[in-house]
């Protein structure tokens, strides 16, 4: 696959490293030449010094072949507009961006693309290992809204309907494994003790689960 990256910082140098070592072509673009010293040693793709807005520079890194282009530079306005332009203009099919400033969120929602805020994300789970001990995460979409948590089934659920233990929004079940062996279950579903169940939720909606856990000598499986 080819991919171009935009922006050759610190998160542009690793998602370029990262697609090349899984043998992507790839090409890096920054306004820079220091900021490719970035890039490891051994990073064999190309590198194109230039304004990422210029034709001429998204054509010297090969944006008509591109099947993928991340947007990653420290302006928000920049990668909306880069973005924008590899959709609707070369017909990149898949466009992410990088949010550098969540106040800019909305700006770029606006241009209905693809975006990724390490600054929410990054607070989001942050706050959550604050919450969680035991419970953790084991998907993250979005940029932290909805995650999928995962933990064992404390004693005091034993032979009782899971749906007693969850909240009525912002919460569902996504897979219950018992004995090594996984199922799909419902609101109706009678828990065991030990049972590892997956929930999908908000970060309100595991905090009304985490309210419903009991507390042990060794504290709680989250707290809140």
């Amino acid at each position: 696959m080819n991919y171009v990256v935009v922006g050759c910082g610190r998160v542009g140098a690793e998602l370029a490293y990262n697609l090349f070592k899984k043998g992507h072509k790839v090409s890096v673009i920054d306004v820079s030449a220091a900021a490719f010293n970035n890039l490891p040693v051994d990073f064999r793709g190309r590198t194109v010094e230039g304004e990422g807005l210029e034709r001429e520079v998204l054509h010297r890194a090969g944006i008509e072949h591109a099947d993928g282009l991340a947007a990653v530079t420290n302006s928000d306005s920049v990668n909306a507009v880069v973005a924008h332009v590899a959709r609707t203009v070369y017909d990149v099919k898949n466009v992410v961006v990088r949010n550098y400033d969540p106040r800019q969120r909305p700006m770029l929602e606006a241009f209905g693309l693809q975006l990724v805020n390490s600054s929410s994300w990054g607070a989001q789970r942050l706050e959550e290992l604050l919450y969680h001990v035991e419970m953790h995460t084991v998907f993250s979409a979005g940029n932290g809204e909805v995650e999928v948590y995962e933990f064992a089934v404390p004693s005091e659920w034993n032979g009782r309907k899971l749906g007693e233990f969850l909240p009525e929004k912002d919460c569902v079940p996504v897979a219950l494994t018992r004995a090594g062996r996984a199922l799909l279950p419902t609101r109706e579903t009678i828990i065991l003790t030990d049972d590892v169940l997956n929930l999908s939720a908000t970060l309100e909606g595991i905090r009304a689960v985490c309210q419903k856990l009991p507390v042990t000598k060794e504290g709680t499986v989250c707290s809140l």
